[in-house]
């Protein structure tokens, strides 16, 4: 999901890291919207409410809500900052990092909220600036590493887009495109994720509370932790393959054939060229 960056990325891999990413903002966005009565999965609300206080000179909260929005921006800013300047030296390291970020975020909002939160209104505004960050991290990554295909923590332009190509459907040489369907595919499974994990905050809130936050931590390491088990097991397979070319046996290759028996080797044969 994060190992391949922008055209190199497939379908699959864009649908992978867009699913269970939505699901995770959905679950993010109602959360915020039952504990802080705030959406942190996006920032649209968030200029109309600027708007609002700029219009009746409340300065403080234009203050607030200027400063969610600038964190929003600065999560997408730094996830790409770090794609494009750490990937040369490990495209898993540059893409990783900013989920990272993401899980660090949102575990301090877990943790302070279980064991600390009052419900005064200057932790409420620190939590929600800090989630709206952790977002800002995550839409950024998805949309950078996949060419801007995987944008998951908001879904207006996931329905327009998805509204366009239905229109284009009604015409039969468009239902053959199979660029076209691919990305019917990636749209509809990023709104079908949205919408699952946001039911899934909603019903187990009044259980989890603060909690929730954990499970949505865990889905983020399952993003990085997928990836990393591909990545070390193409390793053991090469390090394996180069052991038995070479007849230079290693601990893991020792241990492979072991469990699973020495593979059978094929015998040369000579060819015999009739003169």
């Amino acid at each position: 999901m994060l190992r391949n960056y922008s055209n190199s990325r497939t379908l699959g891999d864009n649908i992978r890291l867009g699913t269970l990413t939505a699901f995770t903002a959905g679950t993010i966005n109602i959360a915020s919207l039952l504990i802080f009565l705030s959406f942190t999965s996006n920032v649209t609300g968030h200029y109309a409410i600027l708007a609002a206080e700029i219009s009746k000179g409340n300065w403080t909260q234009v203050a607030v809500v200027g400063a969610w929005i600038f964190l929003f921006f600065f999560g997408s800013f730094l996830a790409n900052f770090m794609v494009i300047n750490f990937n040369k030296k490990s495209k898993y390291l540059a893409h990783s990092l900013p989920i990272v970020l993401e899980i660090i975020c949102l575990l301090f909002v877990g943790v302070y909220g279980q064991f600390y939160y009052q419900k005064t209104l200057e932790e409420t505004e620190y939590l929600v600036a800090l989630m709206l960050f952790a977002t800002g991290l995550q839409n950024g990554l998805t949309a950078s590493i996949s060419n801007f295909s995987v944008k998951t923590t908001h879904l207006t332009g996931t329905t327009t887009d998805l509204g366009i190509l239905l229109s284009m459907f009604t015409h039969k040489k468009y239902r053959k495109n199979g660029e076209l369907i691919g990305r019917a595919k990636l749209l509809l499974s990023i709104m079908l994720a949205y919408v699952l994990g946001a039911v899934f905050s909603g019903l187990t809130y009044y259980y989890l509370e603060f909690r929730v936050f954990y499970v949505i931590c865990l889905c983020l390491l399952v993003v990085i932790g997928y990836d990393a088990y591909k990545i070390h097991l193409r390793h053991f397979n090469t390090r394996y393959r180069y052991a038995r070319i070479y007849k230079k046996p290693t601990l893991l290759a020792y241990l492979y054939d072991k469990i699973h028996g020495e593979p059978e080797r094929k015998e040369k044969r000579k060819l015999v060229f009739d003169e």
